[in-house]
This record gives C-alpha cells, structure tokens and sequence, in this order.
C-alpha cells in the first residue's frame, strides 16, 4: 500500500548525502515533496549569497529529478506555504533539518506552533552542525564564552556518521504547482557581474565532494603551516558549501579524523576550524545579540564611526585604500565573493582600529557582498578582531597590514594577483575586478593606484588612544 506523501521542507541542506530526511525517508519508504519557500528571510539575504543559493537550489533540484523528484519552489509566509501544501497534497507529515540562528529559529517556532493548532505532524533533524549549540556545558552547567575550553569539550563527543547519497527515492505520484526558480531572479540586486563572479564559483554537491577530496590528499598535511598564507592555496575552500548545506559538517570532520588529527597538525587544525564554526552557533543560541550589536555592553560606549557614507569607508570598499594587502582582499572578495580568512581579519582590523569605523559597516558589507555569509561565523569574526566579542583579541593588537603583508605574502604574489594597478601585466583575476564592479565606480585598470589614506601608524596611535579613554570612561 501507497503511504502518504510527506513534506520535506528544504532549507540549507543541498544534498543527497548525510541528509537524515531523505534517509528516513528510504528507511521507512515513504515519499516525500521537496519543497523551498522564498519567505522574508530569504529576501532579507545579501545580494551575492542569495544567487548564489539560486544556483544551489538549481543544482540540487536536478539531483533530485535524477531520482524521480524535483523540488516544488513556493513564494510566501512559510506557515502559510506549509499549510496551502499541507491541505493540497493531504501530506500526513512535515519534516525538516533544523536551523539555529534566532532569525530562522524564531521563524521555525512560528511554524510549529501553527502546525500543532492546525494538528499537523512534524519532525525535525540535525544536518547543518556537529552538534547542537546548547549541547556543550562548562562544569557549572553554563555554556561557553572561549574557544578553547568550548573545543576540549566537544572535540571528542559524537558526530553523526555521514553516508552515501541514495541511489533511488521512494516515488510520489502528487506533485503541487510549483513557482519557478527563474522567475524570482535572485541574483537582480548584486552590483556584481554575475557572469564574473560565476566564474570564481563551484555549486553543488558533487563539486563539494570534489573538493574535501582534493583538500585531504593535497593540502590536509600542510594546513597549519600554510594556511595563513593566502597565496599558498592550502585552504579548504569548502565554507560555501557549508553555508547551503551541499555537503555536511559530518563529511569534513571524518575526513579530518580518518587522516589522523592525533597525529597530523594539519587535520586537527581543520578540525578545530570547523568547530570555531560551531562556537559561533553555540554562542548565537545563548547570546544572540551578538550578530548585531556589541556582545560585551561596555563597548557600546567606544567611540566607533558609524558614517557608512565617509570616503574613507569608500575607498576601504571598493580596495583603493593604497595598503596593497587590505585592497587585494577588497577585490578578491568583490571579484570572487570570497576572501582568504586572514586577509578577512587584517582588512577588518584595518577598518575598525586604523580607521575607527564601527564594525557594523564591515559586518554588514561582507554580508552583501559573501556568498560564503554565514550570520554565525560572520559576526563572531567582526566581533573577534574589533575587540568587542568574546575570547576576543585584545583591542590594543592592531593588525601592521604592512608586517602582515611581509609575514605572510612577502614575494607580494598575493597583492599582484588582485591590483591591476601595480603590474606591468595584469593577471586575468585583476582585470576580473574591473570587469564586476558597477561601470558607475568609473574606475579603470590603467589610472594610478591610490597613495594610502590613512598614515598607519598615526591610525594605530589614534586607535590606541581612543581606546584608552575608552577604557577610562568605563573604569
């Protein structure tokens, strides 16, 4: 006998692997209705990480039709979707992969409570972590507000063990109306150009898989000593992925395990980068306030500008600060809509502490222009290098993008390879910047590379006395 078809609501989970709905799904033979809802948080999203979910959602969606299903796309209040669908299909469930964010969480607590008054079944799963934000405790039963304390607890707790993607789905014979994805144009805000930043952009699970492989026999045993060195390309380069779900967190700490982190600093490394992406969660969940404002109050009396119109603000936007290192990681992030992570915390020390900007401006930003944003991870990393996060740098360690250049891009391959203006011949990357920015920037790869705007060491000595009356203010 034909089960009732069940609604898989599919939100950052981009997979047939290690996807606990569609195995439960297989386990019990039941069909499912994929479906994705474009609801107000989806159209809240920052331009280059709403396209980039486009392309995601396409890719996955011809996954699915190689399996018999497809995903039906719907516009509206997700409720409201959920029980239009609910009513059409007399689906006898609803199941999802939970999110942990306040904004999707809140959402999701709307969603269940109208499930339950309208008596609708549901079931929800792990997918997008290792672990639940509210599983690790400190002794005291409280939750953790540093990194390495949160790391020694969970690093040796139970993961979920991945598995393949299936080779057959139980088939649904109900298929509703669907909306189509072209349609909802999500790329139509980005002032990029769409067709350059494809070019920088790999979608899809079996891209995602692709590249753990590769990262685990080429680069896994020198990811510590190298992985801050952005032209070395030892990185991972899976945080797009993990954002949409096109491979699981499972996947990567198992690889990181099989390789032996015990005994390769290279994997442990990986791993702990993986749950530094954890710690920014499991402090979302008890702490929320950290993705917009201050998460220690005192800082709410520093002296940041919040002037996103300043042309300093401008030029550290567009990479035409005349510091090579802070510029290269501007374009490579406008060309790419991805940055090498240490170059993410020289350019956000540059803008908070040499130029005094508040870290919002930055926050904000990278949350328009990433398609690896991540609200977790993204505020964690401003709020790490500003000063005002927890376990944060000390405010008094202002990033010398000068000695970060020389430590860590010393033959300046890195810089070359994103700054037209400084070659004889510029690479293609380069002129690629030129090519995505908005024409109405009016710049060109033949003008003259800015002077710097700012002195740095008057920038540090500004920044370290505003801190010190900072510091006596609150005292």
């Amino acid at each position: 006998m034909l089960k009732k078809a069940i609604i898989y609501w599919i939100r950052r989970d981009l997979r047939l692997s290690s996807n606990l709905v569609l195995q439960k799904s297989i386990g019990q033979n039941i069909p499912l209705i994929p479906v994705f809802i474009y609801d107000d948080i989806i159209d809240s999203l920052g331009s280059c990480s709403k396209w980039r979910l486009s392309l995601g959602l396409e890719s996955f969606d011809q996954s699915l039709k190689s399996l018999g299903s497809k995903i039906v796309f719907r516009k509206g209040n997700a409720l409201t979707v959920l029980l239009a669908l609910a009513k059409e299909t007399k689906a006898s469930e609803i199941w999802w992969n939970r999110l942990y964010d306040p904004t999707n969480f809140q959402r999701d607590q709307i969603v269940m409570s109208g499930l339950d008054q309208a008596r609708i079944t549901y079931q929800t799963f792990i997918g997008h972590l290792l672990f639940e934000p509210n599983q690790a405790k400190t002794i005291s039963g409280g939750f953790f507000k540093v990194y390495t304390p949160f790391w020694k607890n969970v690093k040796n707790q139970d993961v979920p063990k991945p598995f393949s993607p299936p080779t057959e789905l139980p088939q649904n014979t109900i298929w509703p109306k669907s909306e189509h994805l072209d349609d909802w144009n999500m790329g139509k805000n980005m002032q990029h150009s769409a067709p350059i930043l494809e070019k920088y952009t790999s979608i899809g699970e079996s891209a995602a898989q692709n590249r753990l492989k590769e990262f685990v026999e080429h680069s896994m045993s020198d990811y510590k000593k190298y992985r801050d060195f952005p032209s070395h390309h030892v990185t991972s380069k899976l945080s797009p992925f993990l954002t949409y779900g096109e491979i699981s967190p499972w996947d990567c700490w198992y690889a990181a395990q099989k390789y032996g982190w015990d005994q390769n600093l290279g994997a442990e490394t990986f791993a702990k980068e993986l749950v530094w992406r954890e710690f920014g969660y499991h402090l979302a969940w008890h702490t929320p306030h950290i993705l917009n404002q201050n998460w220690r109050e005192s800082w709410n009396h520093f002296p940041w500008c919040s002037d996103e119109s300043d042309r300093v603000v401008t030029a550290w936007q567009r990479g035409l600060t005349g510091i090579e290192i802070v510029d290269a990681g501007m374009r490579e992030l406008y060309t790419t809509g991805l940055m090498h992570n240490r170059v993410r915390m020289i350019v956000a020390s540059f803008l908070t502490k040499h130029l005094l900007k508040h870290w919002k401006i930055g926050l904000q930003w990278f949350e328009e222009h990433l398609i690896d944003w991540d609200p977790a991870s993204n505020a964690l990393g401003w709020q790490w290098v500003a000063g005002c996060g927890p376990d944060a740098a000390p405010y008094f360690r202002v990033f010398n993008p000068l000695l970060q250049r020389e430590r860590f891009d010393k033959n300046g391959y890195y810089c070359h390879q994103w700054i037209a203006e400084i070659n004889h011949q510029p690479p293609p990357q380069a002129l690629d910047y030129f090519r995505a920015i908005p024409k109405s920037w009016k710049l060109s790869p033949s003008g003259d590379y800015p002077m710097p705007i700012i002195d740095l060491s008057i920038g540090r000595h500004k920044a370290l006395e505003a801190y010190q009356q900072w510091k006596n203010q609150i005292s």
